[in-house]
């Protein structure tokens, strides 16, 4: 976006819709519209959840998340793509086919298995099918330390798993290590098969809802606005620890990221 365009980028998302509202589709809409961005989102699941857990989903359709998919992007200019729940690999295969159809388009890939409780988002194993169909095309990949283990079980290391997960095609990869057992978070951004740059942020007291959705989709904000990766990183990094300093205690369960915090009243 720039001067000659006075419109908001959009970002297409394809996620599952948390009713709670502290994750999936609509975390991913607050954090885009807190940053500037026009969000498109896609559903791809439909979750009974809370911020205490997850109870039941159900996928959507391949056939639906495509139509609603490419009935957005004859329509609009879409400026990013970025991918959380996808609750099938059914749904994994339209969202590449996607993907393939519109490569110039940059794709940040979350790459989610469980809630934030562990409660699983699919009912067959989806790691082969995001390593094969999502992550070649991926501009940025953001596990957290956990599910950068489940993508890669044979792996020793967090910079191993980074590097495998590059092996695949995945330009960046950006490991957190909130679910860490370390004084401070670390987290590592990881490109060209090397450590590129790491990141340290004061480890808060809360379990939040929905932190990897508003991480993924604060850094497919920066990349829609022009920023390149390492800027992306780290301002999505700067606007998610302060989301969740801001949060809120809404439910009985996990707190909820406050996207909105810069609004906050003096």
């Amino acid at each position: 976006m720039g001067p000659e365009d006075p419109n908001p980028p959009v970002v297409l998302v394809f996620a599952g819709l948390d009713p709670s509202g502290g994750a999936g589709l609509a975390a991913d809409v607050q954090t885009l519209a807190a940053l500037g961005c026009h969000p498109a989102p896609i559903a791809t699941a439909l979750t009974v959840q809370d911020t205490v857990g997850v109870q039941s989903f159900e996928p959507v359709p391949a056939t639906l998340i495509i139509e609603q998919a490419r009935t957005v992007l004859k329509d609009m200019p879409v400026a990013a793509i970025k991918t959380g729940m996808m609750g099938s690999t059914d749904a994994i295969a339209a969202v590449a086919g996607i993907c393939r159809r519109y490569a110039r388009v940059p794709l940040i890939v979350d790459p989610v298995f469980r809630s934030g409780r562990g409660d699983p988002l699919s009912r067959e194993p989806l790691c082969d099918a995001l390593r094969s169909q999502l992550f070649p095309r991926a501009l940025l990949v953001t596990p957290n330390s956990e599910e950068a283990r489940h993508l890669a079980p044979d792996a020793d290391t967090l910079d191993a798993c980074a590097q495998e997960l590059l092996s695949l095609g995945a330009q960046y990869v950006l490991i957190t290590g909130t679910h860490e057992t370390t004084p401070e978070v670390l987290n590592r951004l990881y490109g060209n098969y090397r450590l590129l740059e790491s990141y340290h942020w004061p480890r808060l007291a809360g379990v939040y809802h929905g932190s990897g959705c508003t991480l993924a989709s604060a850094c497919a904000a920066a990349i829609a606005h022009g920023a390149d990766v390492f800027s992306a990183v780290a301002q999505a990094q700067s606007f998610t620890w302060n989301a969740l300093k801001h949060g809120w205690s809404l439910g009985l369960g996990q707190c909820v990221p406050n996207r909105f915090f810069r609004n906050a009243p003096e």
